[in-house]
């Protein structure tokens, strides 16, 4: 006997799970954690960028503390406002970008070189989401090392700045108007005219007095010493022609130049990861990336800055270097120079290759959105 089973019994009810959003492009929280924990185990790279950032600048403070403490007439104060701009400009501007290139390098191509990429994609997450993870990931990490030794950098030149600005090897006082500066000038002419720097032409009126104020080192007098009232008008206006030099000495940096300079650093480290990111994904590799961004920033962007090439200014102006160096501080100095571009007033760069502030911003937003592209891209098309 055959049983024929009721075709309009109802089927059973699917039970509907979460939703699959492995396919989604926007990365998540675990995924950003978790390339974040697979940078922090490489612990030589770890190591060693926390060295270049933080080592160096600590060792060297220290080492000028010490000297300073056990030697204070030989060695003057470990901080101040020169100390400042060349630790800024001369360390942690040029090593924090290589530094941030070879995390962005790495972050870039571990899964090749492990031969994780195969694992990461059969999981079914985006391609694309599992690239913007690294962004966030890397950058956590370099933004707080940088941060950290800047952080190092001002409070010594702050607190261990000298008590006195030291002029050209005279005492001066600080912060004085033109006319404070002329009238300090007008009370130490000796030192003044035979210390300060100036320029002065044979029909100049003062000429016949500096000539003949008798200074340590110096040529002889010719003539009869001038009396206290031209000695006293003499320096006045060599403190005249000194006063926009010596407007710009400071005995420690201001809290305005410290904030323009630390975000100004971390805007180099952000541009040095992300376009090594996406270098290095788009080649397969790390080392080669990295050579090519030292390349890019020690060689290229110094020589491109200053040279003058016909017909090629417009490609020249395309460097994210030389952006870069056009949207430093006014009180540091960058690639032989003050920061900015053209003269700006006596604060800027005369040497860098003109460019507007609008065009350096456009050529920097070009670089992180066109190198981040192809980096994604090249993930996005590699075979797993």
């Amino acid at each position: 006997m055959t049983t024929v089973s009721d075709l309009s019994a109802p089927l059973p009810a699917t039970v509907a799970g979460p939703p699959d959003h492995r396919g989604s492009w926007i990365p998540t929280g675990a995924m950003i954690t978790t390339r974040m924990m697979e940078l922090r185990k490489r612990r030589g790279l770890m190591i060693t960028i926390a060295l270049v950032t933080i080592g160096i600048p600590t060792v060297f403070l220290v080492i000028r503390l010490l000297m300073h403490a056990f030697d204070p007439k030989t060695y003057g104060p470990a901080g101040g406002y020169d100390i400042y701009t060349g630790m800024v400009s001369g360390v942690l501007y040029i090593f924090g970008f290589i530094v941030a290139a070879t995390l962005g390098a790495t972050a870039g191509s571990s899964d090749l070189t492990d031969g994780m990429f195969r694992h990461l994609v059969v999981t079914g997450r985006s391609r694309l989401a599992l690239y913007l993870a690294r962004i966030p990931a890397g950058l956590a990490i370099i933004v707080s090392l940088v941060a950290a030794g800047f952080t190092i950098v001002c409070a010594v030149c702050v607190f261990a700045a000298p008590t006195q600005l030291n002029y050209n090897g005279v005492n001066v006082p600080v912060h004085l108007s033109r006319t404070g500066f002329e009238s300090w000038a007008a009370d130490h002419p000796q030192e003044v005219i035979c210390d300060f720097p100036y320029r002065i032409g044979p029909a100049s009126s003062i000429g016949p007095v500096v000539q003949n104020v008798p200074c340590r080192n110096g040529p002889p007098t010719s003539g009869p010493p001038p009396s206290e009232a031209q000695m006293r008008s003499a320096a006045s206006s060599i403190a005249a022609m000194a006063y926009a030099n010596y407007s710009q000495q400071f005995l420690y940096p201001s809290d305005s130049l410290m904030i323009k300079s630390g975000l100004w650093l971390e805007l180099e480290a952000v541009i040095g990861f992300m376009v090594a990111l996406g270098l290095s994904s788009l080649l397969g590799q790390r080392t080669v990336a990295v050579v090519l961004m030292i390349v890019l920033e020690v060689i290229l962007t110094p020589i491109l800055s200053r040279a003058r090439i016909p017909h090629l200014s417009n490609l020249q102006r395309s460097v994210v270097g030389l952006a870069t160096a056009h949207l430093a501080p006014g009180g540091l100095s960058v690639l032989g120079g003050g920061g900015g571009g053209g003269p700006g007033g006596g604060m800027g760069n005369p040497r860098l290759l003109p460019e507007s502030t609008t065009v350096a911003v456009c050529v920097i937003v070009a670089w992180l959105v066109g190198w981040t592209a192809l980096g994604a891209w090249r993930m996005m098309t590699r075979d797993a």
